[in-house]
């Protein structure tokens, strides 16, 4: 039930409304997998009992085994001894078949959802799904995948023009039953605009039907679908077990060959050089209105109507027949990323750790990097630079203009290109390179391959030396995006759920504040991009680290080049002492609050978040912070425990860690909050709520069992092994040794002292000593001091009156509480009008 509960939101009442849509007129379009309310209340166990004895038939299943095992023939006797011996009846069921009918004329909808996130269109075209058997059927499914990427790019691009006809764009295929497959465009735009969305969509798909993609936007789709097959080549001994194990399962269910990574990249690289601009673009006329095609708006109120979707379309088809389309009009994509290479720095000084298997350079310009060379894939590179000093130094006049820097120079190009420019000049190479403003720090990341590890970093050195300077355009384009998500928000049940739990844990401070309309407006896009600017201006206050399958002899020059030639800042700029960093003002309540937050919602959903204040001493700091990870994981792994297995009431729980408002100073207490959250049934919310305490009081007063606590040392442990083999545990390990209070010049003696405070806790965790943890990191007894709020639908007025009325009044006639009633809705009418007024 609670997961049917939690499916009904917006989300799930829009793809609930849209596959019904889509299906009309099959048996798919009446039933969903998870069944009736009705049925999931009322089912008998027998009923459950007949349903697998007559469809869970040994014919129909398969065992798939993927892992790093000694040997594959054990494996296979450990499949017999568990299987063979089972019986199932001596015919398997015939599987029915449930035809989805084609339809000439297009479906439309308009559906107005209240809660919905925003506005939106989606263009969806059925069609049988092709079979994948021969090199032809590859072949083609080549030329498909070619198709959408090209048509995205246009998307993309129409998105960052001059007020843009919709805010995001996408084309896909979609695998819906057997036989059936789709492509489904989809957008998001503005208020009342999805007539305009609508338009500009089916006119894209028309002008490539007269005109098709050209040789250009074919060869960008091209080179990123080779670099894409290349690096699944190179990595192809690093598999993960998972997506083995989905290829054999895709080939026992829907009869696809498994023909491995080696032949798929010799397949591919021998085809995709000879299909033409023409071929893909002849994949267009697949996107027609009159075949089987389905038309939807969603809107938070209605704007648009059936008859204004039926008028865009005729419009578009009668301005393809008269050929009345321009060709696509393609801007002007430069060469090169660097127009003039800089001069190359130097290594001031350089520092082998052995410990981390890593090496700190200190540049010429005063930045310092720290490179660890690795083996775990082969086409991959990571890298993360960090500054101290962020929006948390800001005063409250600046803070929300400044915190919009990010947004508004990422609009305009903070790499030195548009970023529907950058889009083409990055095609067929892997690379991705984003930025962050923290609270007290600036941050740089990066993913590429090592033959993209060049244009990765001149992408780093293009971000320093850019100055982004606002747009009329793109200044109006950003701001309004923010203002429909603020909208969205308003309109979410979760967001007063949200705001209410930061507003009673952490203060009304502003930093905590949700971002609200009249503070959008108040944001001065100059500013906001003079303190971007200046973020990324001096090297010297930056740290990067990089991990990952680098050659040095390669990566050494061009860190020196693209790393080392970021011009040194004539002037220090933001040059910040952690230790005199402000903190976060905020100041967990030291009583007991319980709140309900009610909020209108189209059906009733309720979420719970219960949390209790985390104090970790200084003296003991390394320790405790690993210490609360394993209590978070106990108490966890016990609540589900109790109110999923025991009672039967959730589905899942989450508890999770806040450490994030210190300052990053060697000195004073880390503050936080451990939080338990789940979904629930409404009406037993405050019971369960109680039933959580108990067992946190429980775990406090009586301890864990040795096997919780071995359970929790299991799962931190396999963590941490497949941690070790993975390039981002790497990163993150080594920037928290940066990071970290006890940092103090050597990073291999500060990563040396939190790996043993790890295996402090582990070798000395016990139920006595869990126990004692709870104890001491948490309240004692908890239900001294916690903080609850509940998320509850918001009951009618009509809901509350009669309640009200049967408390005061049980002996009155029902005629009056009419009367009170009416008195009640005129009142609330006459209140609006005068607002209105």
């Amino acid at each position: 039930m609670e997961e049917y509960r939690g499916n009904r939101n917006a989300s799930g009442r829009m793809q609930d409304a849209h596959w019904a849509l889509m299906m009309e007129g099959s048996k798919y379009a009446e039933r969903l997998p998870i069944g009736l309310e009705k049925v999931i209340r009322t089912v008998s166990s027998e009923t459950v009992k007949q349903f697998y004895k007559k469809w869970y038939h040994l014919h129909n299943m398969a065992v798939i085994a993927v892992g790093d095992f000694p040997d594959t023939e054990s494996v296979v006797e450990l499949i017999r001894t568990h299987f063979e011996g089972k019986n199932s009846g001596p015919d398997p069921p015939i599987i029915p078949s449930f035809p989805v009918p084609s339809h000439e004329d297009p479906r439309f909808s308009c559906f107005v959802e209240s809660e919905a996130a925003g506005s939106a269109v989606m263009i969806s075209y059925k069609m049988p799904a092709d079979e994948l058997k021969t090199v032809k059927d590859y072949r083609d499914m080549l030329v498909e995948s070619m198709f959408l990427h090209a048509l995205n790019q246009r998307f993309f691009k129409i998105s960052r023009r001059k007020d843009p006809p919709y805010f995001s764009c996408s084309a896909a295929s979609d695998a819906l039953v057997s036989p059936l497959k789709a492509y489904i465009m989809s957008s998001t735009c503005k208020e009342k605009g999805t007539l305009q969305a609508l338009e500009s969509m089916l006119i894209e798909v028309a002008r490539v039907q007269l005109h098709g993609f050209s040789e250009r936007e074919v060869s960008v789709v091209r080179a990123l679908l080779m670099s894409e097959i290349e690096s699944a080549y190179l990595e192809r001994d690093q598999m993960q077990s998972t997506s083995l194990r989905d290829e054999y399962i895709q080939h026992f269910i829907h009869n696809e060959p498994v023909i491995g990574i080696e032949y798929e990249a010799q397949l591919q690289k021998s085809i995709l050089p000879y299909i033409s601009a023409s071929e893909v673009s002849k994949y267009a006329e697949k996107l027609q209105t009159s075949c089987s095609c389905v038309l939807k708006t969603i809107e938070p109120q209605a704007s648009a109507t059936v008859d204004d979707l039926k008028k865009v379309v005729l419009k578009i088809n009668n301005l393809e027949k008269e050929g009345s389309i321009a060709p696509w009009d393609d801007e002007y994509i430069p060469e090169e990323i660097v127009n003039i290479k800089p001069d190359p720095g130097y290594i001031v000084e350089q520092i082998d750790y052995s410990n981390i298997g890593a090496t700190e350079l200190t540049l010429s310009n005063g930045m310092r990097v720290c490179y660890k060379c690795t083996d775990f894939f082969d086409d991959q590179v990571l890298f993360t630079g960090f500054s101290y000093g962020g929006l948390s130094e800001l005063p409250e006049s600046e803070y929300f203009s400044c915190s919009m820097g990010s947004t508004i120079a990422g609009e305009i190009g903070v790499f030195g290109h548009k970023p529907s420019v950058l889009m083409e000049m990055l095609a067929g190479k892997r690379v991705e390179v984003g930025t962050k403003l923290g609270a007290y720090m600036r941050t740089f990341s990066g993913d590429c391959s090592p033959s993209d590890l060049e244009t990765a970093l001149q992408l780093v050195y293009q971000l320093f030396t850019t100055n982004v300077i606002p747009g009329e355009e793109e200044v109006k384009i950003v701001m309004q995006m923010a203002e429909e998500a603020v909208r969205a928000q308003e309109r979410d049940p979760y967001t007063a759920f949200a705001n209410r739990v930061k507003e009673i844990n952490y203060g009304n401070s502003f930093f905590f504040r949700p971002i609200r309309l009249s503070d959008l407006r108040k944001v001065d896009p100059v500013k906001a991009c003079e303190y971007f600017n200046r973020c990324f201006k001096d090297p010297s206050t930056f740290t990067v680290v990089i991990a990952g399958n680098i050659d040095p002899t390669v990566a050494l020059p061009l860190i020196l080049q693209y790393l080392g030639g970021i011009p040194k800042s004539p002037e220090a700029i933001f040059h910040y002492n952690r230790d005199d960093l402000k903190g976060l003002p905020f100041k967990f309540p030291k009583t007991i609050i319980r709140d309900v937050v009610r909020s209108p919602m189209v059906e009733a959903q309720c979420s719970v978040q219960l949390c209790f204040p985390v104090v970790l001493k200084n003296g003991t700091m390394v320790e405790e912070i690993h210490c609360v990870g394993f209590l978070s994981k106990l108490i966890e792994t016990k609540i589900v425990q109790v109110l999923r297995f025991k009672h039967g009431q959730i589905y899942s729980a989450c508890v999770s860690v806040f450490l994030g408002g210190n300052k990053p100073s060697r000195t004073g207490d880390v503050r936080g909050d451990v939080s338990i959250n789940f979904s629930c049934d409404p009406e037993i919310s405050s019971k369960l709520v109680d039933l959580a305490l108990d067992e946190v009081v429980h775990l406090q007063e009586e301890g864990p069992t040795d096997q919780d606590v071995s359970t929790v040392l299991e799962i931190e442990q396999r963590a941490h092994e497949n941690g070790l083999q993975e390039n981002y545990y790497w990163l993150e390990r080594i920037l928290r040794s940066y990071q970290s209070r006890i940092y103090s010049g050597d990073v291999g003696t500060s990563f040396k002292i939190q790996d043993e405070g790890r295996s402090r806790v582990r070798e000395t965790l016990t139920p006595s000593t869990a126990q004692s943890a709870l104890r001491r990191i948490l309240p004692y007894p908890c239900k001294k001091q916690y903080t609850v709020v509940i998320l509850m639908p918001q009951a009618s007025r009509f809901k509350l009156l009669r309640s009200l009325f049967k408390q005061n009044a049980p002996s009155r006639d029902a005629k009056i509480l009419a009367a009170i009633a009416g008195g009640t809705v005129l009142a609330a009418c006459l209140w609006r009008y005068s607002r209105k007024s």
